[in-house]
């Protein structure tokens, strides 16, 4: 871990009378608790903050709600809730160039570890102000943004299949995940970074902005989101008796495996000779033959509690 050197104007939060949006999504992760919006409420009232409570309605509600919140006079949103939550109020809050907080509320919560944000509701309200104002890279797979991870292959086939369940949770993942890696195969694709083409056989071509999927689950420990590039991470199959592979996923050491090579690029363009299954900041995306894929750098204004340790990887 290291701090981001000759980094980006960094700005502070904590000064009474701002106005912050809340977008909470009750669908996400396990459930809604009605206790979450109490927290979010007395977290304000410390910080001398004026509070708004807004609860999406359908998918694309959350990136109209934060479109609109800069014109309506907030100086903040706050997405309540998982990836696709955050993903859509990400897009609204580019749109209208206002900065946006976290309150982690999916079932991995993998780019708020990555940040530092407390995993507890309470904990995560409190530390938006206490938080920086950080210029934060973000990406773009055929013109979908991605903030955290996306990938092509076997997580984008669990992605589309689990997005049409209604068994949510690590727990479904984990079990819907064992039911079909045997059945899954390697796919042929062509990596394009720079001009430079490289044929490969991968099982999952993750493209990483931050370091980890979700519950610590780091497919790229190195990744930054303030160093203008992505870690691609290109894994082959790796047997069922190799326990050691996963065990060094969550320990930090994934690029160390034979299973796994790790390179980093602003832009790449993956084409397969077949349909493969991708997903976008594990939102189910379909099936496609070519992926364009571009970073954009320091694109969103994110807040983020204790920038140089979990910020920068460097």
């Amino acid at each position: 871990m290291g701090n981001i050197a000759n980094g980006p104007t960094l700005l502070r939060v904590n000064t009474p009378g701002k106005k912050v949006l809340f977008i909470v999504n009750k669908y996400a992760g396990t459930g809604y608790q009605p206790a979450v919006e109490g927290r979010i409420i007395d977290a304000c009232e410390r910080a001398d903050a004026e509070c708004t409570i807004e609860f999406t309605r359908a998918p694309g509600h959350a990136v109209e709600l934060a479109e609109q919140a800069r014109q309506q006079g907030f100086d903040f949103v706050v997405a309540v809730g998982g990836d696709g939550t955050i993903n859509e109020v990400a897009r609204g809050a580019l749109k209208a160039n206002i900065p946006m907080g976290l309150i982690p509320r999916g079932s991995g919560n993998g780019l708020s570890r990555h940040l530092g944000i407390p995993l507890g509701v309470a904990d995560a309200a409190q530390s938006l102000f206490q938080s920086t104002i950080v210029p934060m890279d973000a990406f773009t797979v055929n013109g979908k943004l991605s903030l955290n991870v996306s990938g092509i292959g076997f997580d984008g086939h669990i992605a589309n299949l689990f997005g049409g369940t209604s068994k949510r949770g690590l727990a479904g993942y984990a079990r819907l995940t064992m039911q079909e890696f045997f059945a899954f195969r390697e796919f042929e694709a062509e990596i394009e970074i720079a001009g430079k083409r490289n044929t490969v056989n991968a099982f999952i071509i993750a493209i990483a902005n931050s370091s980890q999927y979700g519950n610590n689950a780091r497919i790229a420990p190195r990744a930054s989101v303030t160093d203008g590039l992505l870690h691609i991470n290109t894994m082959k199959k790796v047997p069922v008796y190799r326990l050691d592979f996963i065990y060094n996923m969550f320990a930090g050491d994934v690029g160390k495996t034979s299973f796994c090579d790790v390179r980093e690029a602003p832009s790449l363009v993956i084409r397969t000779s077949k349909p493969v299954a991708y997903h976008v900041d594990g939102e189910p995306s379909g099936h496609n033959t070519e992926f364009k894929i571009e970073v954009l750098p320091g694109a969103i204004q994110i807040l983020a509690p204790a920038v140089g340790k979990r910020v920068a990887k460097r």
